[in-house]
């Protein structure tokens, strides 16, 4: 079942702050360079000019990264749309935490959508279950949020604050946030859209692409920073459709996935992305594995003997793009801001109170 949370229209204006907002983000965007890794997070000052801004997209780990002038004008043609990945934001660390969930909302709404529309993604009741089923110890570790000083649920004060801000909720009972994210994401890109994912979470990265992008808040820094498809190469010297494989092989400790190296130890993150890039993906380097050697006999004794294992990471890992919903309309059109100083200045206030 699906719960959509409409949009609230407010009687007061706060033209002063948002104009404010908006003009403070401009004014930050043409200081500041953001740029992300997965070791590292860094904050770079530049002074930008335009003809700099058409040869180069981002610095990213000491490096320049070139453009397609001709892919990034098309690109930037599209309107976007955001996907907030809400429960990640609901946590400090690995504590639940309305104060965390306040900030990263505001941060966000001032500094990276703007008016872009927003579409929120809540996972839905049971979410987890399939999953659970294949693997008992995938996500056994999660608290749920707490209300804090609200005593409804943790969800029901989260999409209240949303829809006053004029975002769309989406929860699909049986499904994960990430599943929802992934269907929605699909739907908008074939629409013409640009996509961006907000979210922690890595999982995502298997849907990088031209189209597809990512936003991630870096706790140290506490500020979003955009990554990718050239920020991925970068990292990766890969596509990202070698991701999920590698994620497989390596597993996720933080979802409580297990990886090849706890049933043999030898097999390390080396040998495991450079069979990846040879072979593209895990099924072709499982079938290779069972008819040829691929590798060290470590390896290759480990490919043939956890095929199961590893396919098993893959049904758990993977995202679903089939989840029954469909992306409306209405959610794609420019998002009236003028709520959120009131909306999120009150969300505040109780907090404290």
């Amino acid at each position: 079942m699906m719960t959509t949370v409409g949009f609230a229209q407010s009687n007061s204006f706060l033209l002063f702050l948002r104009s404010q907002s908006i003009e403070k983000t401009k004014a930050s965007r043409a200081k500041w360079v953001t740029s992300s890794s997965s070791s590292s997070s860094h904050l770079r000052a530049s002074s930008v000019s335009p003809s700099s801004t058409e040869a180069f997209h981002r610095t990213d780990y000491g490096q320049a990264i070139a453009n397609d002038g001709m892919n990034e004008e098309s690109r930037k043609k599209k309107k976007r749309v955001f996907f907030l990945d809400v429960s990640p934001l609901c946590y400090e660390g690995n504590k639940p935490s309305s104060q965390a969930f306040g900030h990263w909302l505001s941060l966000f709404f001032s500094q990276v959508s703007l008016t872009d529309p927003v579409i929120a993604v809540l996972d839905g009741e049971e979410g987890n279950k399939l999953r659970r089923e294949l693997l008992p110890s995938y996500k056994a570790h999660r608290k749920s949020p707490n209300p804090g000083k609200y005593s409804k649920r943790p969800h029901q004060f989260v999409e209240e604050v949303l829809r006053k801000c004029n975002v769309p909720v989406v929860r699909i009972q049986g499904h994960e946030a990430d599943d929802v994210v992934a269907t929605l994401m699909e739907q908008a890109v074939q629409r013409g859209h640009r996509a961006v994912i907000a979210s922690p979470d890595k999982d995502f990265k298997q849907l990088i692409s031209e189209n597809v992008q990512i936003v991630i808040p870096l706790a140290d820094l506490r500020r979003w920073s955009f990554y990718t498809l050239k920020h991925y190469h970068a990292q990766y010297n890969c596509d990202p459709q070698s991701d999920l494989s590698f994620r497989c092989i390596m597993g996720d400790e933080v979802d409580g996935v297990p990886g090849i190296q706890h049933v043999v130890p030898a097999f390390g993150r080396k040998t495991a992305m450079k069979l990846v890039r040879k072979h593209g993906s895990l099924e072709s380097l499982l079938s290779a594995a069972a008819v040829r050697t691929v590798g060290r006999p470590y390896a290759q004794e480990a490919l043939t003997k956890y095929a199961d294992y590893l396919r098993r990471n893959y049904q758990v890992l993977a995202l679903k793009r089939d989840v029954k919903v469909q992306i409306e309309e209405e959610w794609l059109v420019e998002r009236d801001t003028s709520n959120d100083s009131e909306v999120l200045s009150s969300f505040f206030s109780t907090l404290h109170g």
